[in-house]
């Protein structure tokens, strides 16, 4: 059983003769079956779907040499490579297949994005569209299940995750071993990789303090302190994690006031799941004492899929003062600010944080909760 992708309508848009489609995103959150879908509804052209693992893929993708790729590629139209970032030089090579075949559309998926995006960017300007896949969103799975049906179970979604697998297992006990396999074996598997790491000890130490400062300013010296490594280490694997689509950062908004707090970042997680199997902890919410910021690390998330799905862009990031007025989100889009505050339960009416309003005349503030958490997910 497969959950349609809301990507998929724009990825298929997105094709076109001389052009690369470069579709990022975690590992196991389903780029290999959202491109292996799409043959039905283009079986038209002529495809040849193609392994970046693989020794064959790789050496012929990158020879550089027109006779390689005509006797590799044939008469297909539509080129799609799983696995891309295997492909040495893969900008450059792109580059030349699109000049060489001037009518070939190519799909190019890549899970390591710091080092796939590195290698693309500047060969591909002006040539190619970006897009990602994350986690299951919301709208995603409400769409399978029903809305209704997804509403009532947005406990098991703060708790297990949206990967696509950890949805349709029936078994909580098999979820478990699924996040807990995605994490021992796949999530790092890119980092590890590609800068030569022969232990994932420290990067998995480091995510599991992360995990327990949802929502909390992250200091780097005292992680750094508490892990035994230096800043520039800390500084350099939260960025790896962060390309790799494991983290989230959210930098602080300032603009106007010396009291605004704006130079610590907040750290969020691409899926609940995995955090919470970073610290083994899958219990239902009345035996935990985090439903709060399970809660704010979903709306976080889930608010940037709603954006991406709906090609809405904005700038993002936390509100404080050191008076400790705060707020969750800003988003800063069209010339608007908007400010949010995520509240677990609606029967706690936080304060109006006056400095905010004050301050930037064309702001507004708004509480979210059980209550109306839908409207702005989706």
């Amino acid at each position: 059983m497969k959950i349609a992708r809301n990507i998929t309508t724009q990825l298929i848009n997105s094709l076109k003769p001389a052009w690369v489609v470069v579709l990022y995103g975690p590992r196991r959150t389903g780029k290999t079956t959202l491109v292996k879908s799409l043959l039905p509804s283009i079986n038209s052209q002529p495809v040849l779907f193609v392994n970046g693992d693989e020794i064959k893929t790789q050496r012929a993708l990158s020879s550089q040499d027109s006779t390689t790729f005509s006797a590799f590629i044939g008469h297909r139209q539509l080129l799609i490579i799983d696995e891309a970032q295997r492909i040495p030089n893969i900008g450059l090579n792109l580059k030349l297949l699109i000049d060489t075949f001037p009518q070939l559309k190519i799909i190019a998926t890549g899970s390591a994005t710091f080092d796939l995006a590195n290698k693309i960017t500047e060969p591909l300007t002006g040539r190619k569209t970006i897009l990602h896949l994350y986690p299951l969103s919301f709208s995603e799975i409400a769409r399978h299940y029903g809305q209704f049906e997804t509403e009532q179970q947005l406990e098991r979604w703060l708790v297990w995750g949206g990967y696509p697998q950890a949805i349709l297992e029936s078994s909580e006990l098999d979820r478990a071993d699924l996040l807990q396999e995605i994490t021992g074996s796949y999530l790092y598997k890119d980092i590890l990789d590609l800068q030569g790491l022969k232990r994932a000890d420290k990067i998995i130490n480091l995510l599991r303090l992360l995990a327990f400062q949802i929502g909390s300013q992250v200091s780097l010296t005292e992680l750094g302190t508490q892990l035994n490594m230096d800043f520039r280490t800390i500084e350099k694997y939260l960025e790896l994690l962060e390309k790799s689509f494991v983290i989230y950062r959210l930098g602080g908004f300032s603009r106007n006031l010396r009291k605004e707090v704006a130079k610590t970042n907040k750290y969020y997680f691409y899926d609940n799941g995995i955090r919470n199997a970073l610290i083994e902890n899958f219990n239902p919410l009345q035996l935990r004492n985090d439903t709060g910021q399970l809660f704010e690390n979903y709306l976080m998330i889930e608010r940037q899929k709603k954006l991406q799905h709906h090609r809405q862009s904005a700038n993002r990031y936390f509100w404080r003062t050191y008076d400790q007025q705060e707020l969750d989100l800003v988003e800063e889009s069209g010339g608007q600010l908007r400010g949010f505050e995520f509240k677990w339960s609606s029967r706690k009416k936080p304060k109006t944080p006056k400095s905010w309003l004050q301050t930037y005349d064309n702001a507004s503030y708004q509480v979210i909760n059980q209550d109306n958490y839908v409207e702005f997910i989706t």
